[in-house]
């Protein structure tokens, strides 16, 4: 039997509908935890940008899917590398063919609005890293007339402090912007620190990655020597001179050890550690890591190593200065090329290129023991940890050209494929980089 009804039980009914529906996306936002921008070098429209997709991440089932805008573009060619701010507000994009950091304001729904562009001071920007005070960025090759692909010379790390924006600034009315130029350099009268060999000083110094501490006081660059066969591995060390509350003109002395007090140094300033000298780091280090231990603040830095197959542990001395930790290296993959450690659990994750896999490793007192190896999609380059509960991880699938979502177990580490994973990304995916979408937890930048 066929029902029949009214036109204004059509409409009741359509009413009621609409309601559910309403109520049915609202469940659907509630349930969003996290945003996450993954960066695809391939150029895609009329201006050869790359593009960033922008997913959500189901608090229940880590489902990722894209929020309706997405893709966005990247607003210059072959974005490689991408961080956010710690209020989580602005996502900072590196262009590698342009030569820029793109920063973006994150709208509350996951949208970016480009904001403001600067050009990295050097050649090939390749890497970046944020904290509260600094935005650091690593260039393949530093800003000399004669460095090219035809003639390398070595790379550099730039320092740009961020400024405190308001809606009463003409200058930066976001919540942080990236100055202009980046700090300056007395000692090469540029905006930039080269990264060179004091034993070596003409070899050509590879940089890969780049990290900033927790506690802000240092920053730590992997990079190999290419003009030795096989390659030589290191980590660079610098101390950062913390935001001045008094004018402080350049020039001042670098400390001979420890982090640098304020009002000593303008804001940004990089002293070498270990007088220069970096410490040693395998053959070919692709990735950089840091975490700290709860019960005694000690922080610990973790470095991959591409070559070998392997991670290099190191602690942190109140100098600044790394000592191998026991057992280092670690075993881990194939061509690692990403590394995260989880700012809650004692857990760090791996994602192994050439294997296509994610290793886990459990954490004592910084020492790594492995958990066991979990497939993603081919050739994952970079990897993150949702900032809102440190419960889903991803990793972004050169090849694949998609994104694979995992569960963690938080007492285990090891980890459970999410809903429907692997997801679909834009060509060539590079980076990843996260916010919480209430804007709470931590903000975890890609390697």
């Amino acid at each position: 039997m066929r029902m029949k009804f009214s036109r204004s039980s059509q409409l009741i009914l359509a009413a009621a509908g609409s309601l559910l529906a309403a109520s049915l996306i609202t469940a659907c936002e509630t349930l969003t935890v996290d945003f996450v921008f993954v960066t695809s070098s391939r150029a895609a429209g009329t201006n050869n940008y790359g593009e960033i997709d922008v997913f959500e991440i189901n608090s229940e089932s880590g489902r990722m899917r894209q929020i309706p805008t997405s893709p966005f573009p990247s607003q210059g060619r072959d974005p490689v590398a991408e961080a956010v701010s710690t209020d989580y507000q602005n996502l900072f994009v590196v262009n590698q063919d342009d030569n820029t950091i793109v920063q973006f304001v994150i709208g509350t729904d996951g949208k970016l609005y480009p904001y403001n562009t600067v050009n990295t001071p050097g050649i090939f920007p390749l890497a970046i890293t944020a904290d509260k005070a600094n935005a650091f960025v690593l260039d393949t090759y530093q800003p000399l007339p004669l460095c090219s692909t035809a003639d390398p010379c070595s790379g550099s790390i730039a320092v740009f402090p961020l400024t405190t924006g308001s809606s009463n600034s003409s200058t930066c009315t976001a919540t942080v912007c990236l100055p202009p130029t980046a700090a300056t350099n007395p000692a090469v009268g540029g905006q930039y620190w080269p990264l060179t060999l004091p034993s070596a000083p003409e070899d050509v110094i590879v940089p890969t990655a780049v990290n900033v501490l927790g506690s802000g006081a240092y920053v730590y660059v992997t990079a190999y020597d290419s003009s030795v066969t096989p390659s030589a591995g290191y980590v660079f060390g610098f101390s950062i001179a913390p935001p001045a509350t008094a004018t402080v003109a350049p020039g001042g002395v670098c400390p001979a050890s420890g982090p640098i007090p304020a009002n000593v140094l303008p804001s940004g300033t990089l002293c070498p550690l270990n007088g220069g000298v970096p410490f040693p780091a395998g053959v070919q280090p692709s990735a950089i890591a840091s975490g700290s231990s709860t019960s005694n603040g000690i922080y610990y830095v973790y470095a991959t190593d591409f070559s070998k197959g392997n991670v290099l542990g190191y602690t942190v001395a109140s100098s600044g200065n790394l000592t191998a930790l026991s057992g280092s290296p670690y075993p881990s993959g194939n061509q690692p090329s990403a590394i995260a450690v989880d700012p809650t659990y004692p857990y760090a994750y791996v994602a192994n290129s050439l294997d296509s896999t994610v290793t886990v490793f459990s954490m004592s007192s910084g020492v790594l023991s492995s958990v066991g190896a979990f497939a993603t999609g081919l050739q994952p380059v970079a990897m993150g940890i949702d900032p809102s509960t440190n419960h889903f991880l991803y990793t972004a699938n050169f090849l694949d050209n998609d994104v694979s979502g995992f569960l963690i177990s938080t007492t285990a580490g090891t980890l459970l494929d999410s809903q429907f994973s692997p997801y679909a990304a834009s060509a060539q995916p590079t980076a990843v980089a996260a916010v919480p979408h209430n804007g709470t937890g931590g903000g975890i930048e890609s390697q």
